[in-house]
């Protein structure tokens, strides 16, 4: 499957967003993902032998923060390695004819329990439970927000805001490497402050949804 063919593919799937016009980040995230997608594609890999494998790792990675300092940085470790997973899924999806509407399904479930995960891991690297909690409620409500748009007659994702799945990656990756770090150098509250900044973020992109959302349906 050629680079356009695979693109125009994805944006059907992902409510018209063209990858082609993304930013350059977006755009080349999409392109290593085609590419991992014909290869795990040629090795005989389905699309939910990918997401299951994603799961795994997400759920690996609270596991991994009980082993102290070093730990957390193989939480860290497990969420880029997650990340992967959850975007070379779709990829092979797509690259074999094989995305389906069940499949979008068990991946959105997937997602949303894989951020618990990371949650979790935050809560049990020092943040507190009712940080933690609030967070997770937020992404939660910022997923459901979207799909009941969908649901209601949006006819496109609404708005590419900044609390999206991408930002919790970006946020929970580092946020566990610099937990490890600063546990085994200097003590700091490094897993409240990554969680902080993920609550911040879901707030307005929240914010951002609801105004596309509101525009969409009135």
């Amino acid at each position: 499957m050629t680079w356009d063919s695979y693109a125009s593919a994805w944006a059907d799937l992902h409510g018209g967003f063209d990858p082609r016009q993304a930013s350059p980040l977006v755009r080349g995230w999409v392109r290593i993902a085609w590419r991992a997608g014909v290869l795990l594609a040629r090795l005989g890999l389905g699309p939910m032998a990918v997401t299951l494998a994603g799961l795994v790792l997400c759920l690996l990675v609270p596991l991994a923060t009980l082993l102290g300092p070093l730990g957390f940085v193989l939480a860290g470790v497990l969420v880029a390695a997650a990340a992967f997973a959850d975007s070379f899924d779709g990829a092979v999806a797509v690259v074999t004819g094989r995305a389906s509407r069940l499949g979008y399904v068990v991946d959105s479930a997937s997602d949303r329990v894989g951020e618990a995960a990371w949650l979790v891991a935050f809560w049990l690297t020092g943040a507190p439970a009712w940080l933690v909690v609030t967070a997770g409620g937020l992404s939660w409500l910022h997923e459901y927000v979207r799909a009941r748009g969908a649901a209601a007659g949006m006819s496109d994702i609404g708005a590419v805001t900044v609390g999206e799945r991408p930002t919790r990656i970006a946020v929970s990756i580092p946020g566990l490497l610099f937990a490890g770090l600063s546990a085994l150098i200097l003590p700091l509250p490094v897993a409240t402050v990554a969680v902080a900044v993920w609550l911040a973020l879901q707030l307005i992109g929240l914010a951002q949804l609801a105004v596309a959302v509101r525009r969409a349906l009135t």
